[in-house]
């Protein structure tokens, strides 16, 4: 009887490690297919005048260079504001706010800004920062609107990476006389940091793969800034399309070849700081030994 027992175990393991290994198997067979599918259609639409110039009905060229150049502007200036807000807050409930009603409303208040229809922050951003406060159609309004959109994400990753620090790290700082501040800014902040990073780089993935939210707040503009400082800062104000508001309109208009090129280009930048984010978190756990 106990072998029987023994053998339906084994039996229902082997079925069930089975499962594991086919659905982890699909789930790397549907990306190597896509990423297979997408670079097949578009890797012959990218070449250097496609990197480089703008497009232009006049000139008769085709190019991403100003959509490039807006994504990074969105980028900077997102992490720029949401960074410091997502990490100050972490800190604030981790180490300062007492567990109570207080933070539990935070805590389910930044979770539920996490679970938002994308959409629903673009019209909201439209509406409050494109309009009441007459920033209109902008980087300026599309950053504001993704800083809400990702603070939820910074906010939690550093949340986890400072509970990881071991308690024993703050204890034996406090007691060789240092003060809490000095103790979060030179233990607990270099020990959490592979964390933070991680954090902060996974929104850079959130921000490059936005669209509907950009669609009604940065628009849809293509040109690059001007040259010199005026030029540089001016460029905030204007409609600044991205990538990704790109690639729609291109299918929109039934450019199936370019919207497939953005795609790629789209592909490499996501594939580039997913293996940047493991990179840099092995170096940094090597570095304080986590």
């Amino acid at each position: 009887m106990h072998t029987l027992i023994r053998k339906k175990r084994r039996v229902s393991d082997v079925i069930l490690t089975g499962f594991i290994y086919l659905s982890a198997g699909l789930a790397i067979a549907l990306l190597v297919g896509i990423i297979t599918y997408v670079f097949y259609k578009g890797i012959r639409t990218i070449n250097w005048t496609f990197l480089t110039s703008v497009t232009s009905v006049l000139k008769g060229t085709v190019g991403i260079a100003g959509n490039i150049v807006n994504t990074l502007y969105l980028i900077g200036l997102t992490l720029l504001i949401a960074t410091p807000i997502g990490v100050g807050s972490a800190i604030y409930l981790n180490e300062y706010a007492k567990p109570g009603k207080l933070v539990s409303a935070i805590e389910f208040t930044t979770e539920t800004l996490a679970g938002i229809p994308s959409i629903i922050f673009g019209l909201f951003g439209m509406v409050f920062f494109g309009t009441t406060l007459g920033l209109k159609t902008s980087i300026l309004t599309g950053a504001f609107t993704l800083t809400i959109m990702i603070l939820p994400l910074i906010t939690r990753n550093t949340q986890e990476a400072l509970k990881t620090v071991p308690d024993s790290y703050r204890s034996g700082a406090l007691g060789m006389g240092a003060t809490k501040w000095y103790m979060i800014r030179t233990v607990l902040l270099p020990s959490a940091l592979p964390g933070i990073l991680t954090g902060i780089l996974l929104a850079i993935g959130r921000i490059v793969g936005e669209s509907a939210a950009l669609l009604f707040t940065a628009g849809s503009g293509r040109g690059l800034p001007k040259a010199g400082l005026e030029g540089f800062f001016r460029k905030f104000t204007e409609s600044s399309g991205t990538l990704t508001i790109e690639l729609y309109l291109q299918m929109q208009n039934g450019k199936y070849e370019t919207a497939f090129g953005i795609a790629c280009v789209l592909l490499i930048i996501v594939l580039v700081i997913n293996l940047l984010a493991k990179w840099i978190t092995k170096r940094l756990e090597k570095k304080y030994g986590r």
